[in-house]
């Protein structure tokens, strides 16, 4: 993919998302609330004074909420895809599993079940079992 198919938003949230992950972040975090703390007994404490912290952390937190599920969703699916790659590439394995982030909690309970039962069976068996429709 070219950089130049990348959107103004897709742009922006690779660049949020490395940059809130960095040192220099941190600390600009953390010099904002020591500014912030030592500037208590200048302004009395005030509910003001206070304001400013809670406003300023809550709509922070409320972004990176969504910029954290963006990156989120976009490494799975690049996992998803690498995965998916690796199945196609092993001449033993079956592609049968290779789309179940699309079924539910339950289903997926139950799958995880199946296979968990597979560990009790002959590993020429369970190579057997792979390959039936």
């Amino acid at each position: 993919m070219k950089k130049s198919d990348k959107s103004i938003f897709e742009k922006f949230a690779n660049w949020a998302t490395k940059f809130t992950g960095s040192s220099f972040a941190f600390i600009t975090a953390v010099s904002i609330v020591l500014i912030w703390a030592v500037t208590g007994p200048v302004f009395k404490y005030s509910e003001t004074w206070q304001l400013v912290i809670n406003t300023g952390t809550t709509i922070i937190t409320f972004l990176m909420v969504f910029l954290i599920q963006k990156s989120q969703n976009k490494d799975s699916k690049a996992i998803q895809i690498k995965l998916n790659e690796l199945i196609a590439a092993n001449e033993k394995a079956t592609n049968r599993i290779v789309d179940i982030e699309d079924l539910t909690e339950k289903e997926l309970d139950q799958l995880h079940c199946y296979y968990e039962s597979w560990q009790i069976l002959p590993k020429k068996m369970q190579i057997f079992m792979l390959h039936i429709p």
